[in-house]
């Protein structure tokens, strides 16, 4: 859930542009997050340079970077760290399978492809996608 939070958070701010800080509660409300899961969220963000925070009525929060420049793999390594599928991935000493392991070919050209994915996509591409879907759900519904 926290990258699933932090993309959506990311995305919305992307959508109020950066002249002034979105407050919490206004993100939490527009995306249908927990408000205190997202303070978490965002604190993570921000000690990770990816968005400014400030404290205050006239507070809230900003991306601290283009949001072209936010790869969903950034995202995914604040929020979640380096994860793998199997441990023999990371270890492979650690399985006395691992040199011949067809499973273990496989999940590994998963997650490069994965890797490769989120690694070429941005918030900036996450937002542009964004619009297009509202746009084509309010032209359907009318």
């Amino acid at each position: 859930m926290k990258v699933d939070y932090g993309v959506r958070a990311l995305v919305d701010l992307a959508q109020s542009g950066t002249s002034r800080p979105v407050q919490t509660a206004d993100i939490a409300a527009r995306q249908g997050i927990p408000e205190s899961y997202l303070n978490q969220v965002l604190t993570i963000l921000h000690k990770a340079s990816l968005i400014k925070s400030r404290r205050g009525p006239h507070g809230g929060h900003v991306l601290a970077r283009d949001p072209s420049n936010i790869t969903l793999a950034m995202i995914m390594n604040v929020l979640e760290g380096n994860t793998h599928i199997l441990d023999c991935l990371v270890e492979p000493d650690g399985c006395m399978h691992s040199q011949a392991c067809a499973q273990r070919e496989i999940w590994s050209s998963f997650e490069e492809s994965v890797e490769k994915l989120l690694s070429s996509t941005t918030i900036s591409d996450m937002t542009k996608r964004q619009k297009e879907l509202t746009a084509n759900r309010l032209s359907v519904s009318l």
